[in-house]
């Protein structure tokens, strides 16, 4: 590995490769933070749609309850 590196062209060396492993990096991070975004959200939708479902449960309930009064 040391005889490949030292083979290279000293603009290979210095500006080539940093360039690919911030591009590689970059790529890495922006799945990492998909992934936990994307995680967050669907979990954020999820607590969204049963706050919904159990509002308008008890919406039912209070409006039967009223009804039964009557």
């Amino acid at each position: 590995m040391k005889e490949f590196w030292g083979g290279l062209p000293w603009w290979v060396r210095r500006v080539v490769v940093p360039v690919i492993v911030l591009i590689v990096a970059w790529k890495i991070i922006a799945a990492v933070l998909g992934v936990v975004f994307g995680v967050l959200g669907a979990i954020f939708s999820l607590a969204i749609s049963v706050l919904v479902i159990v509002a308008l449960g008890a919406a039912v309930v209070i409006l039967v309850k009223k009804a039964s009064r009557l």
